[in-house]
């Protein structure tokens, strides 16, 4: 593989300005397509498998004109103080709106009048009017929520105060400014990084034109893939995460062979061959853990991990083709100047003892031990006196942070976890105070009675079951045409998000069982709450399967990449370690309140149900990025004859830098978006951005060189049978180095120019260097 990367490098490199045009087209022409794409018409959400939606697929077969799944809203009025929603304005006002939304749009399916259905609550100051439209939220049009949006205007004239709540009125969520400050303070570790503004850009460059792709070809191919509004978002997050760091080691990498005195194509080769081959196979860790979200069988999830992962694609490609070309057009200005001066002064050098034989190794170690150490490799002594130490440490740290993870309870957030300032939240806290929390998360209970022999009497067995349970109200049972299904709303004490509410549920359900052999008749429960009960639910099953998956691809394949079992074993350890910290540090902030006003969070809760797995998916891959970049240097080091201990300082000398500046811009990035007005980027936003903390600096930084140490030369061990096994992909570039060892013309006769920079031993040179 490197190999093909190192003439895929100096290719480009060559060819820079075809292949600058190709990547500018594409943009061209997936922005084009972003921009002339229709509108998403659907964003549905089906859960495969569950009684929720078994539910919703029977009342589209039995009540064909209810729109089971379409969008909902609730117009919540309140009285000004000392007046009643019943008083003869008030309700003149109400009514009067009740004939404006049945007459606004002929996309709405019933509005149900508050004094007629008994939506008016028992002090009179509260009223609310359901409107259900034939349509789901994103197929509704702007002269519809237009239309609701008026509705209630002049009511407010009048001094009652109105809101609207439910998903009629969903918009794309943002993410605010912090998302740009995300991309600045890159900017600047870039800098400090570099030392040069160009050498910082072009991350940051060509991560950009890669979301821009991404991005562009996910929105252009929304209406068609019924992808949902929040696969852009995290989309992008991941995307210009990844594809800064991907840039940033090969990058690196080309400075540090300018700096040996290389030809600029021949280092962008070397550069792509090396370090490229540690991206491809990052990336593609990251790619399995985004592709295996499909074992959770939520065609919503699935998208998302796919549009995920086809942006880490585009992110790798970038980083193997575009950054090669744009070194040409950048040259030796991707150096401050005094690393541009040292590197003069290393090819004159070069220049100079063409004829001399090169160092042999014991000068070469004696060179290398008179540099000045720099912090990476003073770390890596540090933890190399004290490993013990320094692993308890960073093992009992995060697993005090890990704690509160014992108390995960999951779901999806509500209207309640919206801000303050949303018009949702205010008809949430409205309907709350004035009729009870469980107003906003009502239950359909549906009862297909086609198997019992008398219907009317199994729905009457039905109603009072559910009220023994102890629940706020049971309407009357609302039967179809052929009077063998019916319809039965539940009103629970609790709010949706509550583990009451959950107990509820599952209560009807077992009850369900016994009057279906009793009686014939099937009890189904369904709605936006118990279906994001069944969500949470299906999450937890899959949560195991999908590690096993995720967890058993990666370790394979970084047995080819390290030719060890203890090394990836000790990589899938650590990982796990940093997620469960990272989930306690979630549970802590958004679950218990901790430091929740810091962060933005509005109403603590259930944690997200799809976050931990999501999560899971993404850390590894990103947990992998590290492990490869820095254990890979640890390894060519080990290989060409370094013991084990000089070898982790080898890995930290070169890797350690690089490896912290992209672990604070993947931080940066992701804590950008905990600015977002919407609770589940924001949820992910900040666990993704601790659990890089965690995996970065305290595993991969601390645990990972402590453990290295204590095994010593046992961590590379590989059974020979299972090393004759395995294929050989070249990631250190061994065969590279050969190559260019045996015969350094062939590498470079096709540029015209000494791709060994000028002294015809430049394969001889230490070649990996991630």
């Amino acid at each position: 593989m490197a190999t093909f990367l190192y003439k895929l490098g100096r290719l480009t490199f060559r060819r820079r300005r075809f292949v600058a045009l190709i990547w500018v087209a594409l943009l061209a022409l997936a922005g084009f397509g972003a921009a002339s794409a229709s509108t998403a018409t659907s964003s549905s959400f089906s859960i495969p498998g569950t009684e929720a939606q078994r539910a919703f697929d029977l009342l589209e077969q039995r009540f064909p004109g209810a729109s089971a799944d379409g969008a909902t809203a609730r117009v919540v009025f309140k009285a000004p103080e000392g007046e009643k929603v019943t008083d003869a304005a008030n309700k003149g006002e109400i009514t009067g709106i009740v004939k404006e939304l049945r007459s606004g749009s002929d996309q709405v399916a019933q509005v149900a009048d508050p004094f007629e259905a008994q939506a008016v609550s028992q002090d009179g100051s509260t009223a609310y009017i359901s409107v259900s439209y034939k349509v789901n939220s994103m197929e509704l049009t702007d002269q519809t929520r237009d239309a609701l949006e008026e509705a209630g205007k002049d009511a407010q004239g009048s001094g009652m105060k109105v809101e609207i709540g439910g998903d009629a009125l969903q918009v794309m969520p943002h993410t605010g400014t912090a998302e740009i400050i995300g991309v600045v303070i890159a900017a600047i570790v870039l800098v400090i990084t570099f030392g040069s503004l160009i050498a910082a850009g072009l991350p940051l460059v060509t991560a950009l034109i890669g979301v821009g792709i991404g991005v562009s070809l996910i929105t252009a191919l929304a209406n068609v893939l019924d992808l949902g509004s929040t696969t852009p978002i995290l989309a992008s997050m991941i995307g210009l995460a990844v594809g800064i760091d991907y840039a940033l080691f090969i990058v690196s990498r080309y400075r540090a062979e300018l700096a040996d005195g290389r030809e600029r194509e021949d280092a962008a080769g070397r550069a792509v061959g090396t370090a490229g081959s540690a991206v491809v196979f990052a990336g593609l860790t990251v790619v399995i853990a985004l592709v295996g979200l499909a074992v959770v069988n939520i065609p919503m999830l699935t998208k998302m991990g796919f549009a995920a992962a086809g942006t880490v694609a585009i992110a790798v490609v970038i980083a193997l083709t575009l950054i090669p070309a744009l070194l040409g057009f950048a040259g030796k200005r991707v150096m401050g100047r005094k690393a541009r001066k040292g590197a003069e002064t290393a090819q004159n050098s070069d220049a100079k003892g063409a004829e001399k034989p090169s160092l042999d190794k014991d000068t070469a170690k004696a060179k290398s031990a008179d540099a000045k150490p720099n912090m990476g490799t003073r770390w890596a002594r540090f933890v190399l006196r004290r490993p013990v130490w320094v692993m308890v440490v960073g093992i009992l740290g995060l697993g005090v942070v890990a704690v509160p993870a014992a108390s995960l309870e999951m779901g999806l957030p509500d209207d309640g976890a919206q801000p303050k300032s949303t018009t949702q939240r205010q008809a949430y806290d409205m309907l709350s105070d004035g009729f009870g929390p469980g107003f906003n998360g009502p239950l359909m209970v549906v009862m297909d009675g086609k198997g019992s022999s008398d219907p009317k009497a199994a729905a009457e067995r039905v109603s009072k079951e559910i009220e023994s349970i102890g629940v706020v109200a049971v309407t009357p049972a609302q039967f179809n045409k052929a009077g063998d299904t019916a319809m039965i709303t539940v009103i629970p004490k609790d709010r949706p998000s509550s583990h009451a509410t959950e107990e509820v549920v599952h209560d009807i359900r077992d009850a369900g069982r016994d009057i279906k052999s009793d009686t014939g008749a099937e009890v189904l429960v369904t709605g936006a709450t118990a279906m994001n009960i069944d969500f949470s639910q299906k999450m937890n099953d899959a949560l195991v399967p999908y590690l096993a998956l995720v967890v058993g691809l990666a370790f394979l394949l970084l047995m080819l990449v390290f030719r060890s079992i203890l090394v990836p074993l000790k990589a899938a350890l650590g990982f796990l370690l940093s997620v469960i910290a990272a989930l306690g540090a979630v549970v802590a902030v958004f679950q218990w309140g901790w430091l929740g006003s810091l962060f933005g969070v509005e109403q603590t809760g259930p944690i997200m149900s799809m976050m931990p797995i999501f999560m899971v998916g993404v850390v590894f891959g990103l947990a992998m990025d590290y492990e490869v970049f820095l254990v890979t240097r640890m390894r060519e080091a080990y290989v060409h004859g370094e013991s084990p201990g000089q070898a982790i300082v080898t890995g930290f000398q070169h890797g350690a830098r690089v490896v912290t500046a992209a672990a604070v811009i993947m931080m940066a990035v992701f804590a950008g978006f905990i600015g977002s007005s919407e609770q589940m980027v924001k949820m992910i936003g900040f666990s993704l951005a601790v659990a890089v903390l965690f995996d970065a600096f305290v595993v991969r930084m601390a645990i990972v060189p402590a453990v290295l140490a204590l095994l010593g030369r046992k961590a590379w061990w590989l059974p020979r049978w299972l090393d004759r096994a395995l294929p050989n992909v070249d990631v250190e570039g061994e065969k590279l180095q050969k190559q260019l060892t045996e015969g350094p013309a062939a590498s470079g006769s096709d540029s015209g120019s000494d791709s060994d920079g000028g002294d015809g031993h430049g394969g001889e040179r230490e070649l990996v260097r991630v």
